[in-house]
């Protein structure tokens, strides 16, 4: 059993278990109250390479992160103060710490858009996402087949969710392809094994069609990075764990994506 088999089977536990405790009707009377959506996708395809600046807790790889037992509401300002153009919480408990409370304080702590960042394999989950405020939701391909996909991608379009379609090699590439994807994430990560190559957003970019935003996911640490990134065409960087190691994560959000040579003071 990989890594990623085992989260999703743990995912699905928890799915049943909060379905019983909250009705999909319930979510589905509680979005009739819903805040008005935040321009997720438009923050990404803003001129320049785009900051998702990530609160986690913790992660398999990493064990318990320096920042993680801070408030969300100050990290989130924080990185919004830094120059970030939306917010990715995550929102799995088991791995990694989460819960959709830390989502909802987090949209109400900052103006930004807000991806709910989880191994969705549920339309319940959708409605969850929904219904605690999310802009956007991620959608792992190697998570997923390719029918619950293209299930999930739809019915996210019908509640208004942006979709962040998530993939690591060229059949995943593909498999968003045929789903019509307009966000496009890189993950240098393999959910498989936790090993971090970059070289998998250098690679699978040219297979990217024309007018696709696509996202670099994990393993971005540094400005040369992120300069690199923009000059092949990347839209957009997913960064959490070096944010949630940081001193002072919007000095770190400064130097990663505010102008070059910029003087940055210390909060």
């Amino acid at each position: 059993m990989t890594a990623l088999d085992e989260i999703t089977r743990s995912v699905r536990q928890d799915i049943e278990r909060r379905r019983e405790q909250v009705a999909l009707a319930d979510l589905e009377r509680s979005i009739l109250d819903r805040a008005d959506k935040r321009p997720f996708a438009e923050a990404l395809a803003s001129p320049g390479i785009s900051l998702i600046a990530e609160y986690k807790r913790r992660s398999p790889s990493a064990g318990d992160l320096p920042r993680g037992s801070e408030p969300i509401e100050r990290m989130v300002q924080a990185y919004e103060r830094g120059g970030a153009l939306a917010l990715s919480v995550l929102t799995e408990g088991a791995h990694f710490g989460g819960s959709l409370a830390d989502l909802r304080a987090a949209r109400a702590a900052s103006s930004l858009p807000v991806l709910r960042k989880d191994f969705i394999l549920d339309r319940y989950q959708l409605y969850e996402a929904a219904a605690a405020q999310a802009d956007a939701v991620l959608l792992i391909v190697a998570a997923l087949d390719r029918e619950a996909l293209a299930d999930l991608h739809a019915e996210a379009a019908d509640l208004d969710l942006d979709c962040l379609v998530e993939v690591h090699d060229t059949d995943e590439l593909e498999a968003a392809l045929d789903v019509d994807a307009d966000l496009i994430g890189v993950n240098n990560r393999d959910l498989r094994d936790f090993s971090v190559d970059l070289a998998r957003t250098f690679d699978l970019l040219p297979d990217v069609p024309a007018g696709k935003t696509v996202v670099s996911e994990s393993g971005i640490g540094s400005r040369a990075e992120l300069d690199e990134l923009e000059r092949v065409g990347v839209d957009a960087v997913l960064i959490g764990e070096r944010l949630m190691r940081a001193d002072d994560p919007e000095h770190a959000c400064r130097d990663l994506v505010g102008p070059e040579g910029e003087e940055t003071e210390l909060a």
